[in-house]
Formats: C-alpha cells, sequence, structure tokens
C-alpha cells in the first residue's frame, strides 16, 4: 500500500524509499529512466500539438493582428525562450516534478509557490479541455468525411452528442494516461512524426496555390519582410492580444521538465528537450502561418483565416482546397492525431505537480500515491480528467464559444506561472549572479526579461478582457466572459489555498519545503 513519509523533508533519510536515478536524485515513485532525450522532447512536441494549436488560432491571431502574425509568432516565442533558460537553470540544480510549484516556494515561500502550482494546474485543465474539445469536433467532421454523410458531420453541431464524445474521449486519454510514461512514449512518435509530416505537406501545397488565381485563393497576399516587423501591428491593444494567444502556442513545453524524475540524466536531458521543441515549433508555426497568408490572406473574405465563421477552426475551412478532397482528408487526421496525442500527455505536467504538491503536504496526502505497477500518480491522473469533462461541459453549456474565450484566459494563467517561475530562478540564484557572465545572463538577466515580459502581457490582458468585444464578444452581467473565467479561477485557487492553509498549516509555515529541502519520497 502506498503511504507519505510525514516528516519534513529535511529529516527524511536519502535511504528511506525511493531509487535514485542517474544522477542521484531521489524520486517520488515514479519510473526512473523510462525517456531519453529524443523522446523527452518528443513529448514536448506532442503536448504543445502544434497542428491543433494552428487550427485554434491562426484565425484568432490573424484577426487580431492581420498580416502581423509571423511577427508576434516571433515575438510570443523570445519570451517562451527567456523563461526556458529559467526553467533549464533550476531544473540543474532542483531535478523535481514539481517544476513551477516546487522552485517558487523554494524562492519565494509557500503561498506564492501554492499559488503558481494552481496557475500550472488550471492552466492544463483548460488545456485538455480544448484539446477534447477539438479532438470531438474533428473526430465528427472525420466521420463525415469517411463516410460521405453530412448528417454525420453534422452531429459535431449536436450538443449533446458533442458532450458525450468529448467526455469519452477524456476518459480514454485517461486510462491512457494511467499506464505510465513507457505506455505515453510508445504512441507519441508516431503521432508527432504524422503531425509534422502532413504539416509539411499542407505549408508545400499552400506555397503552390499561392497566387494561383483560383477563386479560392483571390484573397491571397504576397508576402513582405513587414509580415516579420512586430511594431507594424496597427495598435499595442492589438498586439497584446496577439502576443497572449501566441504564448498560448508555445504552451506545453515545460511537460519536459515535469517528466525529469522519470528522465535518463534528469538534471539537464529536459532543459535540453525544451530548448529543442522550442526551435521546431517557432519554425513550423513562422512557416505554416506564412504558407497559409500567401494562400488565402488574413482577412475575413471567403477562406481568409480572421473569416468569423471558420477563424475557430482554420484547418477545417482550408483542408480540402489547399490540399484536395483525398489529401484534405489526411489534415483532418493529423488534427485528430494532434488533439488526442496531446490529451493524453497534457495529463503528464498536471498530474506531476499534483503529486509534488501532495508530496510536500500542500495537497491531500491520497494525490501522493503512486500505482505501484504503472509507476504513475494516479489519483491524481483520475482527478485531472474527472475536473476536465466537469469543466468543458460546464463552459460548453455556459457559453456556445467556450474554446475561444477559454484559450483567450489561457493566456493569462501560462504568463501568470511562467513569469513567477522566471523571477523565482532569479532570485534563487540571486548568490551566485556574480560568479560568471554566464550566471549572470542565463540565471538571472534571460529569466527577469522574460518574466518582466510575460508580467506586461499578463497586466495587459487583465485590463483588456474587462472589456466583453475580447474574445468571443461574450459577457457575464455586462463582464467580458474572459476576464470572468481568467480572474475567477485564480481567485478560486486563492480561496483553495485559504482551505488548505487550516488543512496544512505546517507547510504553510514554512516548515515542510525549504530552500534545503531534498526531495520526498513516497514509499511503496
Amino acid at each position: 500500500m502506498s503511504g507519505l513519509d510525514t516528516r519534513p523533508a529535511a529529516q527524511v533519510s536519502d535511504t528511506v524509499g525511493g531509487v535514485p536515478d542517474g544522477d542521484g536524485v531521489r524520486g517520488k515513485g515514479l519510473s526512473g529512466n523510462s525517456v531519453g532525450l529524443l523522446g523527452s522532447a518528443v513529448i514536448g512536441l506532442s503536448t504543445v500539438a502544434p497542428v491543433y494549436c494552428l487550427t485554434s488560432t491562426l484565425g484568432s491571431t490573424a484577426g487580431e493582428v492581420g498580416l502581423r502574425m509571423p511577427a508576434v509568432f516571433l515575438a510570443g516565442f523570445l519570451p517562451m525562450l527567456l523563461v526556458a533558460f529559467a526553467y533549464r537553470e533550476l531544473n540543474k540544480a532542483v531535478p523535481d516534478c514539481g517544476t513551477s510549484f516546487t522552485w517558487t516556494v523554494k524562492a519565494f515561500g509557500p503561498r506564492l509557490g501554492w499559488m503558481c502550482g494552481w496557475g500550472l494546474v488550471i492552466a492544463t485543465i483548460i488545456v485538455l479541455s480544448n484539446l477534447a474539445g477539438v479532438a470531438t469536433s474533428y473526430f465528427w467532421l472525420l466521420a463525415g468525411e469517411l463516410t460521405g454523410s453530412e448528417h454525420v458531420a453534422a452531429l459535431e453541431g449536436n450538443k449533446a452528442v458533442h458532450i458525450v464524445t468529448c467526455l469519452a474521449l477524456i476518459a480514454v486519454a485517461t486510462a491512457v494516461s494511467y499506464r505510465g510514461m513507457q505506455a505515453t512514449k510508445g504512441v507519441q512518435y508516431a503521432m508527432v512524426g504524422l503531425q509534422l509530416a502532413v504539416l509539411a505537406a499542407f505549408v508545400a501545397m499552400a506555397f503552390a496555390k499561392a497566387g494561383s488565381g483560383g477563386p479560392d485563393f483571390s484573397t491571397g497576399a504576397h508576402f513582405s519582410l513587414s509580415w516579420l516587423n512586430p511594431f507594424a501591428v496597427q495598435s499595442f491593444g492589438a498586439f497584446t492580444a496577439g502576443l497572449s494567444l501566441s504564448i498560448f502556442m508555445y504552451w506545453g513545453w515545460d511537460t519536459c521538465l515535469t517528466a525529469n524524475e522519470e528522465t535518463t540524466g534528469s538534471a539537464r536531458t529536459p532543459g535540453r528537450a525544451a530548448l529543442i521543441a522550442m526551435v521546431v515549433l517557432v519554425g513550423s508555426y513562422l512557416v505554416t502561418g506564412v504558407a497559409a497568408q500567401m494562400a488565402v490572406g488574413s482577412g475575413t473574405r471567403g477562406l481568409g483565416l480572421a473569416n468569423p465563421d471558420s477563424s475557430d477552426n482554420v484547418f477545417a475551412a482550408l483542408a480540402g482546397p489547399v490540399m484536395g478532397p483525398g489529401l484534405g482528408i489526411v489534415l483532418f487526421v493529423a488534427v485528430l492525431a494532434s488533439a488526442v496525442a496531446s490529451l493524453q500527455t497534457t495529463f503528464i505536467p498536471v498530474a506531476r505537480t499534483v503529486l509534488a504538491m501532495s508530496a510536500y503536504e500542500a495537497l491531500p496526502a491520497s494525490y501522493a500515491r503512486v500505482h505501484p505497477r504503472f509507476r504513475v500518480p494516479g489519483r491524481a491522473t483520475v482527478t485531472a480528467g474527472v475536473a476536465t469533462g466537469v469543466f468543458y461541459t460546464v463552459m460548453t453549456l455556459v457559453s456556445e464559444h467556450v474554446l475561444t474565450d477559454t484559450i483567450y484566459a489561457l493566456g493569462l494563467m501560462i504568463c501568470f506561472y511562467y513569469a513567477l517561475t522566471a523571477f523565482a530562478c532569479a532570485w534563487y540564484f540571486r548568490a551566485e549572479l556574480r560568479r560568471s557572465a554566464r550566471d549572470l545572463a542565463f540565471k538571472g538577466v534571460f529569466p527577469v526579461l522574460g518574466g518582466v515580459l510575460l508580467t506586461a502581457v499578463f497586466l495587459k490582458t487583465l485590463t483588456d478582457m474587462w472589456n466583453p468585444a475580447y474574445g468571443s464578444g461574450s459577457a457575464v452581467f455586462g463582464v467580458g466572459s474572459v476576464f470572468v473565467i481568467g480572474v475567477g479561477l485564480l481567485v478560486l485557487g486563492f480561496v483553495l489555498m485559504l482551505v488548505m492553509r487550516r488543512r496544512s498549516p505546517a507547510f504553510f509555515r514554512g516548515e515542510v519545503l525549504t530552500r534545503q529541502t531534498p526531495a520526498l519520497v513516497v514509499e511503496e
């Protein structure tokens, strides 16, 4: 039976339970040395789900910044890269699956660290719900294409059928995640390979169709270097809105870090894998954005990316015209595979963060239990699946534009916990910043700059989302629904923190997890 050593972490002997990994880091009962550099990078890419991200946000981003969409992709990459350096340095010093939660507690104390962990958890729940929604849409669209039946394809718009299908996909993804990292890794190579291959084919065909003069491509635009100039965006408000969406498109690379206790060379491999994943992402986003704009433009007419009838699911509109009816189905398959694969791997960060929070007594001890056979945080994984299903069902019944509004709210959550982690890096290593130019740059300057950029986006987004026009245009009592979703979830986290402070006073007094605390071990 699983149990948690309830002594303060500093008193836990290195001989108690657990098995050191290749770097001598004690784990929490997870399966060590299960993933190498390539596998870690693939899991990071799969969690981001580049094809899913593109179909969900190409239209929304084009609607905010027009033809400057590639510039916004570059601008969104910069703070992500700077924060990635912070993650890499912190992981070298403290390779703990709690990542942002653990590091922020060590730097700033239990309260801010708890809220940082909550930000990661709730951001993941939002992503999981959106992934399930997109997977459901493409499941029925693909079924309609394969059967040649418009009636079957129309089931995607039936709210009851949509919700039931979505819950079924969440249940399947939860079950696969429950079976451990080996099961996860085994399917991701094929899934990521399929995504990148189909995306490359779409890009090549979009370039070929650009300027062809066909009726579907009359709205295409001629390439200009100004597309890569972020200063050419028409307003700062439009830029920050686009940047918030762009940041969402990179979210998930830190899954490489949350799987650090299961990775070979846990102190170094996850950071390298994250950087590899981010370089692949920015390259694929830029090329796809340019190709799509050259083919159909970023306007609201015809197949233009910002057309409100198709902006929330761009590839559904472009698959046939760009790739033809035969290969267009392959793009449907790629989006479905992207969403399903990411739905499964996205359980990794939320389950491991909850495991760490529980192991350090910031959440109920039952969530620290690891399945004796599959070596996964079983209860945390199942709870994440249930929470995802409930969240998506409620949001779908409340708002018909749930995907758009939750994606906009997600940008707020991502900026919140990434910025905190970046600042935590500089503060944690403050005594080392004068040792060398490298330490000053990678442990201080780059993380702080990344944190400042994300904080600026957070504050600007916070003020903009009050307006109902932000996002889908829906409102709750006159307040933008994006604001209600984003701020409401942060307030919920604060309330839960107050509840846990009464249940786990030792953690919130700073007695369990400190700068000197070694990793806790979950005994089996």
